[in-house]
């Protein structure tokens, strides 16, 4: 005897072969997913096949470089600011100061906002120091202090002025003896100031 199949059966069996390719091919790419893309973009490894290809190293390295290109792209407005274009070239200089027992004397560059302010200074003995400024237009007599500390021998850094005016030192020897100091400086200043009890006011233009 004969079994006929009918068109609906061949249409019902056709559509079962489809699903089951499909199913296939799903499962096939969750596997590829699971054992291959996750370990090698993203560092997540279910199965250890990642550790066992070499993979997880990509997904970490990619992760690095993924939290690299985040941070740079929200720093953007910082990064504009790391470099400060200067029409004059900087300048340098190396100073010697001598200050007589019991007395002090001041020494400020003239800086505009932004510009850079590279120092190092010594003395032969210990010295009260007071690092400020003195802002463009501020009252007489007002300053702003950046570092106060006693009977120091040395300091060094560097200053990025927060505003235009003259900014420097007070140095005040405490002790019975003469104390020199030494101040190697590097910036964008154009003049300084020396100011001394009792003395005219000295300045330098560089």
């Amino acid at each position: 005897m004969t079994t006929m199949t009918t068109q609906g059966e061949l249409t019902l069996e056709a559509k079962q072969r489809l699903a089951m390719a499909a199913g296939a091919a799903l499962l096939g790419a969750g596997l590829v997913l699971v054992m291959f893309v996750l370990p090698a973009e993203y560092g997540v490894d279910p199965l250890g096949t990642g550790r066992w290809f070499g993979l997880t190293e990509l997904g970490a390295t990619g992760k690095q470089i993924e939290a690299l290109e985040a941070s740079a792209a929200t720093n953007t407005a910082a990064q504009a600011n790391l470099l400060v274009g200067q029409e004059a070239p900087a300048k340098s200089e190396t100073a010697d100061f001598s200050i007589a027992p019991r007395q002090g004397m001041e020494y400020k560059y003239r800086l505009d906002k932004g510009e850079a302010l590279l120092y190092s200074w010594k003395a032969t003995g210990p010295v009260n120091v007071e690092f400020h400024a003195e802002p463009d237009g501020a009252p007489r007599g007002y300053a702003q202090t950046y570092e106060k500390t006693d009977r120091q021998t040395a300091a060094s850094g560097t200053l990025t002025a927060p505003f235009a005016g003259i900014h420097g030192w007070y140095w005040e020897n405490t002790t019975d003896q003469p104390v020199t100091v030494t101040l190697t400086s590097a910036g964008y200043y154009n003049l300084s100031h020396e100011f001394r009890s009792g003395a005219p006011t000295k300045n330098k233009t560089f």
